[in-house]
């Protein structure tokens, strides 16, 4: 069986190479050129698919493409466009760290001076991560992990070396990233011109209200998980004491 060390391993190096990639290649210079092009859908189709399948190589956040996607097509057509693109271009991270983490080697690694054994931040991260996916299952954790105001690529980095079932992944996926596609279409459709902000100012309110249905998503695992390691409860629920 992979320890927790090696599963981490895997995600963190295909999670800091697409942090690089992105902090390399900024979105704002490929939204702005598709402003030209709102009035030609077929072209600006064309264009946003091209964006939707470059955005896992360079790391680009999915709400700034939901917001041009709102921007040339409106809500109704724009929101079922967007969480298509998001879904789709999660799908090779997945795949990708998924493979990695299944292809490591389960020998154990020999301790080295510089901390990173067995107990070392990898394997605590690992380990923190498969505790989480226990306790809250797949779905309703990968819901909340998309529900919270965290990067997307690392939710799905997270699920990926946590042997989430492939449909899981994408259902939680759709419905976790479904609050965050509709504000950025609305977002790009009420815009004068197309640009990288994303949601703009309502980000914060956004992003409280994500993290706030997360934690009560997550509310009843952890109040049953807290329950069970209660030392001074037994099987149904009654007191040790007399």
């Amino acid at each position: 069986m992979q320890s927790g060390r090696t599963r981490a391993l895997a995600g963190a190096v295909v999670a800091s190479g697409m942090v690089a990639a992105g902090l390399l290649v900024s979105p704002s210079t490929a939204i702005g050129a598709v402003d030209s092009l709102a009035a030609d859908p077929l072209s600006f189709g064309f264009v946003v698919a091209g964006l939707y399948l470059v955005r896992p190589l360079l790391a680009w956040p999915t709400t700034p493409l939901a917001a041009v996607v709102g921007y040339g097509y409106g809500v109704a057509v724009g929101v079922p466009i967007a969480l298509a693109g998001v879904v789709v271009t999660v799908l090779p991270i997945f795949v990708a760290v998924g493979w990695l983490a299944g292809d490591e080697s389960t020998e154990d690694v020999p301790t080295t001076s510089n901390g990173w054994d067995e107990g070392g931040l990898l394997e605590r991260t690992g380990d923190a991560v498969d505790r989480y996916y226990e306790t809250a299952g797949p779905l309703r954790g990968v819901v909340a992990s998309r529900l919270a105001p965290i990067p997307s690529d690392v939710a799905t980095c997270a699920a990926a070396v946590s042997d989430v079932s492939l449909r899981w992944f994408l259902v939680g996926t759709a419905v976790g990233e479904l609050p965050w596609t509709i504000a950025a279409v609305v977002v790009g459709a009420s815009a004068a011109t197309a640009t990288a902000g994303g949601i703009g100012d309502a980000g914060l309110a956004v992003s409280l209200a994500g993290l706030l249905a997360a934690c009560l998503l997550l509310a009843g695992p952890a109040y049953r998980t807290l329950r069970s390691r209660d030392p001074l409860r037994t099987g149904n629920g009654q007191s040790t004491d007399n």
